[in-house]
Formats: C-alpha cells, structure tokens, sequence
C-alpha cells in the first residue's frame, strides 16, 4: 500500500440520506432501483467525492442484497429498515439457501463498479464491500435488525451444525462477491461484520473465527482488505488473527488502545463518533484532534467514522471534518 502524504479519509456510507442530491434522486427511484441500476448506483457512489476532498470512493449498494439471489425474499423500507420475509428457522431453511453466480446475479453491482472506475479516472481508489458472515446470518435468522440478537444465539447454540452449515454458505457467498467486484475494479474491499460484536470472545472463537479466516483467505490478494465490526474491542485480537489488511474499529474505544489491542504491524481505521458530526463545530475539531493525535506518527492509520454517517448530518459538517483530518493528519 503506498504511504500518503496526510492521514487519508473515507465515511460509511458517505453516499446517502444527508446529502440533497441523494435525496433529489431518491424522491424518483426506490433504495433497490437505486441500487440495481448501475447508472444510477455510479452516480450516488460519485456524489460524495465530487462534493468532499474525499480519499476514496465506496461503491452505493446494500449488503443485503446478495441474499436474495440465494432464495432470501427481502423488503426494504426506510423506516423500518430491511426486513427478511421469511427468516432461518431450521436446517431445511438454511439447506435451501443456494449458491450464487455473481456474473449473472450480481451483473448490476458489477456494472455500478466499472461505471465508477471509469468515471473517477483513477483520481481515487475505489471500495467495494460485503456483509460478513455472521452479520448476514443474523439478518436471516432475526428477520431483520435486533437489539440483543437472541434468535440468533438460541440458533448458534440449539442447532450448530445448521447454523455451521449457513455460515459456511455465506462466506461462499461473500468470497464469491467480493472476488468477483475486484474483477470488476474494485482496488479495495470491506468486509461488514458490523454485528458480531454482540458475541463474548469464546462464542466468537467457536462459532465464526474461522469462517472469517477461511474468507480472508480466499480474497484476491491483489488488493488490500478491511475487517470491520461494531463494539469488537474485546474481538480485536481475534479479528486481527482471522484476517484482513486493516482492521476497523468503532468509537467506543480510544483508537491507540484498540491498535495496541490489534497489533501496531497491522492498519487500523477509524473512530471518530458518528454523531459528534452533528454537534458544534469546535467539538468535531477537538476529536478529530485527538484521534488523529492518539493514531500517532508513522502512517498506518486511515480516518474514517465508527460506523456509517447518519442521515441527520449537515454537508458542511462533512466538509469541516475532511478538511480538518487532512491538515492535522498532514501535521503529524
């Protein structure tokens, strides 16, 4: 990976709800046509790094939606977020999943991909992305978000060799995706295990660690690769023997502490607090300070947020924040 000349930044979700022109194109199309129409999905993806000194682009797509071409009937609402019509309830319900053939049924991802690489002109990088495979899995079987993901417990538990068994077909499922959008231009991808956090270390050690090992491990290793979950400060050793080129890591934990927790050999990126984005101006410079500051000297470190930008964000916001890493990251 080359070394920048400042601390490079990117966001979650950086392309969506907060902006206008996202918005604008919104009230015309729904979320999936937005996303299943790759003209449309460049254009969103392009919106952000056209409006923001952004260092990297991430293509505008759902990591839901490769579940659907595995036989998963999904709705997506604004409001109540995306719902799984009929979740895993039993072995027969994971044995009916089907693998997929990403050239045919994720053409439109991949064409968003080549859309995007032609329209950035190698001016940044471009990310592409999947969910990981116990943060699908919990979708499956939750029907949906949760708070406590207790279906999914009582599932790991009361039934292992089915919930091995889904596992294992969605880490086929997340290999194939990603390999597949890297052959399509991809220069970098994400894996968003955003949900294992809610796992203790052992559950995690037991139930996913390798799975996410032997997914790491089938990613062309031509580009570089992040590992990212939310509230993994107690996973962090573990995510960082399982695999990826960076680890992610959320805001609940200093950044120095979490990179200690990883190992300083390894990439970390992070961790500003979503929401500071939406508070005083001199606060979201004092944090970004201060991350950049505990990131320390010596590259390694790419900014970005703890998790995805919120929909109630300010542009102006976005702009202040991207200015800013770019001048402290650059003084340090």
């Amino acid at each position: 990976m080359q070394e920048p000349d400042c601390t490079p930044v990117w966001l979650m979700r950086q392309a969506g709800r907060y902006m206008e022109e996202y918005r604008a194109l919104r009230q015309r199309h729904t979320f999936v046509e937005m996303c299943k129409t790759p003209e449309i999905a460049a254009q969103v993806t392009l919106q952000p790094v056209l409006r923001f000194d952004l260092d990297a682009a991430i293509i505008f797509s759902d990591i839901l939606l490769p579940l659907e071409a595995m036989g998963a009937a999904l709705q997506f609402d604004d409001a109540g977020g995306p719902v799984v019509e009929r979740p895993i309830r039993s072995a027969a319900d994971v044995e009916a999943l089907r693998p997929i053939d990403p050239g045919c049924d994720l053409s439109y991802l991949l064409d968003a991909i080549r859309a995007a690489r032609s329209a950035l002109s190698g001016r940044i990088p471009l990310i592409g992305f999947a969910g990981g495979p116990f943060t699908l899995a919990a979708y499956l079987i939750e029907g949906g978000a949760s708070k406590h993901y207790q279906m999914t417990k009582a599932f790991m538990y009361a039934q292992p060799a089915a919930f091995r068994l889904l596992m294992e077909k969605l880490t086929d499922l997340c290999a194939a995706s990603l390999n597949a959008q890297i052959e399509a231009g991809a220069q970098a991808v994400q894996v968003f295990d955003s949900w294992v956090g809610v796992l203790g270390a052992a559950d995690y050690a037991e139930y996913v660690m390798d799975h996410s090992t032997r997914l790491f491990a089938s990613i062309d290793r031509s580009v570089p690769s992040i590992h990212f979950g939310v509230g993994t400060f107690h996973l962090l050793p573990l995510m960082g023997r399982a695999g990826g080129d960076v680890i992610g890591v959320d805001w609940r934990v200093p950044i120095d502490m979490a990179w200690e927790a990883i190992g300083r050999d390894r990439p970390i990126q992070g961790n500003l607090d979503p929401a500071v984005l939406l508070g005083p101006p001199a606060r979201l410079e004092q944090q970004v300070q201060e991350i950049v500051r505990r990131a320390g000297t010596g590259g390694g470190h790419i900014f970005n947020l703890g998790h995805g930008v919120l929909p109630e964000t300010q542009p102006e916001a976005v702009e202040v924040l991207v200015r800013q890493v770019h001048e402290y990251g650059r003084a340090a």
